[in-house]
């Protein structure tokens, strides 16, 4: 039997969100005591918890998550180890290009999700240098995926890695959660998000299915 491994945040009021945005609210609408069964309201960002950018998110006329095929959110995910980085160099990606190569995900362990909840989440965590963002754009991947907060470093007024990852038609998943022990594996890879209608993002429930 196979095993499922979760790499996903919790949902819940007062958790982390990007800087500027409203925190989740989870209100009980109705409970088994006084209505005979359980409803929650959930008021949240597209964006919250562990997430899927669509291109829409940024990019004018770009693909909304409910015009992707349910297959975009399914394949094969190698995840590299980049704890420790500052700038994460198209060198770095070239060493590890026979794991990424077949790959349809590509998945960085930072080692942040380890400071989800304080205020250091949201700082100096490792990012793709420009170059190596294009590069991995050529490699024909469904999106790429990180531990932390975003893939432009918070308080960037650009975002040129998620510009060039949606004009490659690619997703990005961000504050993934439990990535050590796949370090250095190709793994079955699952971040199947709500399907929303002209959706720019979703929560989604993340996980990595090992034989």
């Amino acid at each position: 039997m196979a095993t499922v491994l979760d790499l996903t945040h919790t949902l819940a009021e007062g958790m982390p969100v990007y800087p500027g945005t409203e925190p989740p609210t989870l209100q009980n609408a109705n409970t088994v005591a006084q209505d005979g069964f359980a409803e929650k309201l959930l008021t949240m960002y597209s964006h919250t918890g562990t997430h899927i950018d669509a291109p829409a998110h940024m990019l004018a006329g770009g693909a909304t998550l409910d015009q992707l095929g349910a297959g975009h959110f399914v394949g094969q995910a190698c995840v590299l180890d980049v704890a420790g980085q500052r700038l994460i160099e198209r060198t770095f990606l070239e060493a590890h290009a026979s794991l990424i190569e077949g790959s349809d995900f590509v998945l960085f362990h930072t080692g942040w999700s380890r400071l989800w909840g304080q205020q250091a989440y949201f700082e100096a965590f490792p990012v793709l240098t420009l170059e190596a963002t294009r590069w991995l754009a050529g490699r024909n991947l469904k999106g790429i995926g990180f531990d932390a907060i975003s893939v432009d470093p918070v308080g960037s007024t650009d975002f040129p890695n998620h510009f060039v990852l949606f004009r490659q038609g690619m997703i990005s998943i961000e504050n993934l959660t439990g990535l050590e022990p796949l370090i250095g594996k190709r793994v079955l890879f699952s971040c199947l998000p709500l399907k929303i209608k002209e959706a720019d993002g979703s929560p989604v429930r993340a996980v990595a299915i090992l034989d």
